[in-house]
């Protein structure tokens, strides 16, 4: 029988790339990266633009030879979005150049792989703490989740880049009780009102089908804990704050006999308190008759006024699943 994509995505997506755990360790390298542009993000309806309160602006389908490229679960534009930064949940950077033309994505330039450090210097999935699935870059300061361990830790970006070492980021009892593959998928720091500088973590699923998860309000001025509705079987797999103080949360639901499906979601900022019980509108929804995989990162940046989302996909190492790349405007 003929494995379609879907068939794939479907039933297969745990096979794993030949020769990735006989890499031998490198703590930093460049990579090459090739990048083949999505024409539309619809391909049945290739003249549609706009998708609920998105508008589709250009993706890429990217690849490496490299084994340790892929898995990426957490991601930053810096700079305006010339800059993109992303971690793998195996424990490494990769730091690039946004290559676009017209308006387009067109690839990544000057790509590299890093080892993530941990405090002592040593790459940090040497310590067990591996899964690093998570992660946003706010005022100099990186932010990385690492979901099995429901630990985060923090970098000196600014400072020291992808040579800098990780320091802990204490959290709450509650966090670290998380079930052991649920844990936190998604960080970002809040840019304005009550809450401005607080680190906000929201776990991927803290309890059975469609109860709420856990999300945690860490440091800043009011501290403490609060749960996100969940609906339709969809996890959380990322959240970035737009300028406004709301939050986008990225979703994600797999079953086996249908592939994969995303969502996203808009919380209104001044409803994530401690105690609250937060849910919003629906912005986007998509299954596999779009041009996505399994999407985890999302991040914000603004161009030229205008507030640009952008998305990318863990391939799980696997070569029947794709790192996609995806860019929309949030439209108004």
């Amino acid at each position: 029988m003929r494995l379609t994509r879907r068939a794939a995505l479907a039933g297969l997506g745990g096979l794993v790339l030949p020769g990735v755990a006989q890499a031998a360790e490198q703590t930093r390298f460049p990579v090459s990266v090739s990048a083949r542009p999505l024409a539309a993000f619809e391909p049945r309806n290739p003249e549609r633009r706009r998708f609920g309160a998105l508008q589709f602006r250009s993706g890429l389908v990217l690849s490496s030879g490299h084994p340790r490229f892929g898995g990426f679960s957490g991601m930053a534009r810096l700079n305006e979005g010339r800059d993109l930064v992303a971690v793998t949940d195996r424990g490494y950077w990769l730091t690039a150049r946004i290559a676009s033309q017209g308006g387009k994505l067109t690839g990544l330039a000057d790509a590299e792989m890093a080892a993530i450090l941990g405090a002592s210097g040593r790459p940090l999935a040497r310590s067990g703490l591996f899964d690093t699935e998570s992660l946003c870059i706010a005022d100099g300061v990186a932010h990385v989740g690492i979901e099995r361990r429901h630990e985060i830790v923090r970098f000196d970006w600014a400072g020291e880049g992808v040579e800098a070492r990780a320091r802990s980021v204490p959290v709450p009892p509650e966090i670290k009780r998380l079930p052991r593959n649920r844990g936190l998928e998604a960080l970002g720091v809040v840019p304005v009102g009550p809450l401005k500088g607080a680190l906000v973590a929201v776990a991927e699923r803290s309890g059975k089908e469609d109860e709420p998860t856990l999300g945690a309000i860490l440091g800043g001025p009011q501290p403490g804990l609060f749960k996100v509705i969940r609906h339709d079987g969809y996890d959380i797999t990322d959240l970035a704050f737009l300028p406004s103080g709301d939050m986008l949360l990225l979703e994600r639901w797999y079953q086996p006999l249908r592939g994969v499906g995303m969502r996203m979601r808009r919380i209104a900022g001044r409803d994530i308190r401690p105690g609250a019980l937060v849910d919003g509108p629906r912005l986007i929804e998509a299954d596999l008759g779009y041009e996505i995989d399994n999407m985890e990162g999302l991040s914000v940046h603004q161009e030229n006024g205008r507030t640009v989302l952008t998305l990318i996909s863990d391939d799980n190492f696997s070569f029947l699943q794709r790192t996609v790349l995806l860019e929309f405007e949030l439209l108004p």
